[in-house]
């Protein structure tokens, strides 16, 4: 009986190995502790639905099926962690990486994917540096800081008809770099004065001081390059000072969390800010609210600002592996390059840099508590 055993188990084996899914890994680097974990939360979250959903609707590369897998990595918005965090993945033998989020993991990052081979989709760094470094590993489905920066300005400057400008960043290499597009952007559009230009950190909780140097120079609109953990505390404050600028700053503070951070101190129409991407036609606007409610019915928590970017950019992953047929990173790289994606977020194609062709912002303000749609710009 032994004997008839082992030659049929040494036949199946061999056909239980070629029928077994293939595990593919791509990897989600983001803060999940600290002030910017809901943010980096978000991220990790939008790429695990498309994990998911990858998996449910089934997909085969190379003959072989493919089963997903993420791999979620906490950098804390910290240059050092990132490129802990980055150095892991790589370990890991992640084909791909989601993230990061700030600008300032994102940079440091990538040198260590580029050197790796490894294709990396920030779903949310605008640091034109990103992009500049001659990686072609280096993608991003928002768009960077120059038009977010140009954009704000003239929005600023043509719609809310602002002729004293202050700044402030928390001296990030987001915050500062988005403010100094900004600036360059309120120069050249002309017809306002910047009047201030303070600096805060990114754990900062008191603005006493630099608001009340701002408020002595009655601005129009206040410019803040930063996050919402910062954002909220500060237009409490520049309400307790009878400071009523309007409040401008861009994807970092346009969140869902921003109510709850600000209090009643957010005012209707006080904020105005932007996020990358956008969706203007009926269809594109029912596929957008389906995700964010699918979001919430899933997590229990209403989407923030990256997850859908996180989702189209492991969509775009994955749809790259299979136009090249391979989940080596080597062989799909050449595909992602070309690729042409319609996603929740919009149309999806990177120029030869890895910026996004074409790419669209979309501006909010607050009204009542609620997050509102001013106007899709491009």
């Amino acid at each position: 009986m032994r004997s008839t055993l082992i030659p049929l188990l040494l036949l199946l084996t061999p056909l239980a190995q070629a029928q077994a899914p293939l595990t593919v890994k791509i990897g989600s680097a983001s803060p999940l502790s600290g002030t910017g974990a809901h943010q980096g939360k978000d991220i990790e979250n939008g790429a695990r639905m498309a994990i998911d959903d990858l998996n449910a609707k089934g997909v085969s590369i190379g003959g072989r099926k493919i089963q997903f897998v993420l791999q979620a990595e906490d950098d804390g918005a910290d240059p050092k962690m990132g490129t802990a965090a980055a150095q892991k993945l790589v370990d890991d033998k992640v084909v791909a990486v989601v993230g990061h989020l700030n600008s300032g993991t994102t940079v440091p990052a990538s040198k260590i994917y580029n050197s790796a081979g490894i294709p990396q989709i920030s779903p949310a760094a605008t640091t034109p540096l990103y992009t500049r470094q001659g990686y072609k590993t280096a993608f991003r489905v928002v768009a960077s800081d120059s038009l977010v920066g140009k954009t704000l300005a003239a929005y600023a400057i043509r719609t809310l008809k602002a002729k004293k400008i202050a700044v402030i960043d928390d001296r990030t290499a987001f915050g500062q770099g988005l403010a100094d597009e900004f600036t360059k952007g309120v120069k050249a559009v002309g017809g306002a004065q910047l009047v201030s230009r303070q600096f805060t950190n990114d754990k900062a909780t008191d603005f006493n001081a630099i608001l009340t140097q701002i408020r002595a120079r009655q601005p129009d609109v206040i410019f803040y390059g930063g996050m919402d953990a910062v954002a909220g505390p500060m237009l409490k404050q520049m309400k307790a000072l009878g400071i009523n600028a309007k409040f401008v700053s861009g994807d970092g503070v346009c969140s869902e969390k921003l109510p709850q951070l600000a209090g009643d101190a957010l005012g209707s129409d006080k904020v105005i800010c932007v996020v990358a991407g956008g969706v203007s036609s009926a269809e594109e606007e029912k596929a957008a609210a389906a995700f964010a409610e699918r979001y919430r019915q899933r997590y229990k928590i209403p989407l923030q600002t990256y997850a859908p970017y996180a989702y189209d950019a492991t969509m775009v992953f994955a749809q790259a592996m299979q136009q090249a047929n391979s989940t080596d990173p080597a062989k799909f790289l050449p595909a992602l390059a070309k690729i042409s994606y319609h996603g929740v977020t919009g149309d999806i194609a990177f120029d030869p840099s890895g910026d996004l062709r074409n790419a669209a912002l979309t501006l909010y303000t607050y009204r009542e508590g609620k997050q509102v749609k001013l106007q899709v710009v491009r």
